[in-house]
């Protein structure tokens, strides 16, 4: 399997989690070990899912492509880590030192986490439009879904969740974007006889 469509199917199963993790917020899906356990790898599976899509996109975006990935990318590894913390650190302490924690520096790394993902969704949509080669509606989706879903607990629950939704449909739509690139342009693939 070429690296286009590992990227789309991390693509997609990111879709499918944050799709998942919305209704297990809203009260759909029941609360209970298992399903916090796969709640953190939606971000995870996004990060390899970006990191196709850039491949995609990178002769074609320059610097302003490269510094939304980075910013995209590590903004959401520390989505992986905060939801990490919030599934399986903070349920075993007591809530005073959760609230301790996030009064000082955790509260502040979670802050900066969401500041990081933000610009770098921002910077990676451009990037993605100015490239021609994935769906601008598609971008859009991801980028305004994001715009809420990266800053868990500064807005509303409702905005947060439905920004979740919204991103999940422009996720699942560029991931049918590399499935469609997978057999022409796999950077993974080399013609016989081409060395690296």
């Amino acid at each position: 399997m070429g690296l286009f469509r590992m990227a789309g199917s991390a693509g997609y199963v990111c879709a499918v989690l944050l799709i998942f993790n919305v209704f297990r917020r809203a009260g759909a899906v029941p609360e209970t070990p298992v399903t916090h356990a796969v709640a953190p790898f939606a971000a995870l599976s996004g990060l390899f899912a970006i990191t196709g899509l850039y491949l995609l996109i990178r002769s074609r975006t320059g610097g302003l492509g490269l510094a939304g990935y980075v910013l995209n990318g590590a903004g959401l590894a520390g989505a992986f880590a905060v939801e990490y913390t919030l599934h399986f650190v903070f349920p075993s302490l007591p809530g005073a030192t959760v609230s301790g924690l996030l009064a000082g520096g955790t509260g502040t790394a979670f802050l900066v986490t969401s500041a990081v993902l933000l610009s770098g969704v921002l910077l990676f949509g451009v990037a993605a439009i100015r490239s021609g080669t994935l769906p601008v509606a598609a971008v859009l989706l991801y980028a305004a879904g994001m715009v809420p879903g990266s800053l868990r607990g500064v807005v509303p629950e409702w905005a947060y969740l439905g920004g979740l939704v919204v991103a999940a449909a422009g996720i699942a739509w560029m991931s049918a974007r590399l499935f469609a690139a997978a057999g022409t342009a796999d950077p993974v693939r080399r013609p016989a006889g081409q060395h690296a």
